[in-house]
């Protein structure tokens, strides 16, 4: 059923983005951790440095199976008395079994978060949230609830059904619209999401990861290390995450496949991650695809060619 509290937004591939838009992220969860544990469990699950995080800070991070393969991509930030992990909610009821396995033995509560995940974007929207915050740092409480940087121009708001309408009531000039304006943020800044399509197959090289400050090489042992230690110390991973661009009738899915270019014939090269398609058609794409690619490889999706993009951030390894 279509929000009409948040109506679709037709966005051409040239048009100027709303200054102030909010959208309610149906399709993301939170996952909350509360506990005299919390700390010390989370960090021996998770790649990134919970230990290290301080309460107004925010990490990418992910969470493994043994064998260093994916369950969750998430953002980590402290949120009321514990942790927040905002991530997929098509991925969120097998993240919670696998982080809660071990759970038992530590004085942990775990659990997915039942509050409302507001989406703020653009300029405006910073300068609103700079003057309704008392700081200027990336995790912020506020009257309304918890405000989490997630990239840039691109903040989460954690609040309740009732801090919603009041806040809905007094921000008069902000539009309103669906997640998909949310989506191409993501994608213009190529962020990785794991939805259940892509659950438990790669590794977070895969899905760049390291490249987003999502992994710790320092912390010590959490499930999965060996394999993304070895992948970073013996060159080991063969993959990583692409932005694509090309022209699409539906919008591709995570979990499509996509063929690649090989001398005159094609093969299968790889999986979409996301997309977000403009009005008209044209199409942005995040790919998992082979990280040995030659720079004129080309793309098929949906019958069209498609081109790799740069991505706004670096892969090599320092």
């Amino acid at each position: 059923m279509m929000s009409t509290l948040f109506p679709a937004l037709s966005i051409k591939k040239d048009d100027t983005l709303p200054s102030f838009a909010i959208s309610e992220l149906n399709d993301w969860a939170l996952i909350t951790m509360v506990g005299n544990d919390k700390k010390s469990y989370l960090h021996g699950q998770v790649t990134c440095d919970v230990v290290a995080l301080s309460q107004n800070e925010i990490t990418f991070g992910g969470h493994c199976d043994a064998k260093g393969k994916l369950w969750s991509i998430f953002h980590l930030f402290h949120h009321n008395e514990g942790y927040a992990l905002f991530q997929r909610r098509s991925s969120v009821e097998t993240e919670l079994t696998e982080i809660k396995k071990y759970s038992v033995f530590s004085k942990v509560d775990i659990t997915i978060s039942d509050e409302v995940l507001l989406g703020f974007t653009g300029e405006e929207a910073q300068t609103w949230i700079n003057n309704n915050t008392d700081s200027q740092e990336d995790v912020r409480t506020s009257a309304f609830g918890t405000f989490a940087k997630i990239g840039a121009l691109q903040w989460l708001l954690v609040t309740t059904i009732a801090q919603k309408e009041e806040l809905l009531s007094s921000v008069t000039e902000a539009t309103l619209c669906d997640e998909e304006l949310w989506t191409l943020y993501q994608l213009q800044q190529a962020f990785p999401q794991l939805d259940s399509a892509l659950s438990n197959e790669h590794i977070p090289q895969a899905m760049n990861l390291q490249a987003l400050g999502g992994i710790s090489f320092k912390k010590g042992c959490y499930t999965g290390q060996e394999t993304v230690a070895r992948a970073k110390y013996r060159g080991m991973n063969k993959r990583a995450m692409y932005l694509l661009s090309g022209h699409s009738e539906q919008t591709p899915v995570a979990g499509d496949a996509i063929e690649r270019s090989v001398g005159d014939n094609w093969r299968k090269g790889g999986v979409i991650v996301s997309a977000f398609r403009f009005a008209g058609g044209e199409t942005i794409a995040l790919a998992i695809l082979p990280n040995d690619l030659d720079e004129d490889s080309q793309f098929r999706l949906q019958d069209s060619i498609w081109e790799k993009q740069s991505l706004p951030y670096s892969l090599d390894e320092e």
